[in-house]
């Protein structure tokens, strides 16, 4: 059963040093700015474009907003409704699974040249793009004894990259799993969204926990995963683990 959480995880870890943390919101879009000046007004610009994409091809396509499993490629759709629709196809998920991480890419890409370091932040959804430092992503994973215990660091090398976390005890988002955190590392924001979403349908019960992992080592695009359901975590690929605390 979900608990709600309100997103006071964006308060507990402070953004890195040097850094600033701003909020950019429009309707169900709840993003963290996280660059080395306030680039909120271009952010929530970026924002609205690329929902205006969305909800515009949404429109003239009724189950695009609704369909639990993929839908056919549209070559006339917008490059972010492909790549959802692309992600949804590689996993086994519907297009909407993906619509999180792919906004977190797509305004961190667009904004890019304003920050040698930029964070997006959408819910969970993280797609990073860092030039001179590296970053530690804590892991929330609601009441379990490890929420906040642990993160991924993730090396400038690494990036641009996205971690995308599902959970089915957090948070509003439709879940057929019991997971308290499935996060899925890939350089497609819109995969590692997908993909976080389908481990956390997969895993029921804590001995799900391997063959979920396994499931993520045959998907293409995802470079690695974690998954924390109560007392129990594992973990696969290319994912550095460490304590939670500053980056």
């Amino acid at each position: 059963m979900h608990k709600f959480h309100e997103r006071d995880y964006r308060f507990r870890v402070p953004p890195p040093r040097g850094m600033i943390s701003r909020t950019v919101k429009i309707r169900e879009s709840d993003l963290a700015v996280i660059s080395e000046r306030d680039l909120s007004r271009k952010a929530m610009a970026v924002l609205a474009e690329y929902r205006r994409q969305i909800e515009t091809y949404a429109s003239s396509r009724k189950d695009f907003l609704t369909a639990l499993a993929p839908l056919k490629d549209d070559q006339w759709a917008p490059a972010i409704v492909r790549d959802m629709m692309k992600a949804s196809r590689t996993v086994g998920v519907g297009p909407m699974a993906a619509v999180a991480g792919a906004i977190a890419e797509y305004v961190c890409r667009d904004i890019a040249t304003e920050s040698d370091d930029i964070i997006i932040e959408n819910g969970g959804d993280i797609f990073l793009l860092m030039r001179t430092r590296s970053s530690r992503i804590t892991l929330f994973a609601g009441d379990s004894m490890l929420s906040n215990k642990m993160s991924i660091i993730i090396e400038p090398e690494k990036t641009p990259v996205a971690v995308c976390t599902s959970s089915a005890t957090v948070g509003p988002s439709l879940s057929f799993g019991r997971a308290d955190a499935a996060c899925v590392v890939s350089h497609s924001g819109a995969l590692a969204d997908a993909a976080a979403t389908l481990l956390c349908n997969k895993t029921k019960k804590r001995d799900d926990i391997k063959t979920s992992l396994e499931l993520a080592e045959t998907i293409e695009g995802v470079q690695g995963a974690v998954l924390i359901m109560g007392d129990t975590f594992g973990a696969w690929g290319d994912v550095e683990l460490g304590d939670a605390g500053p980056a």
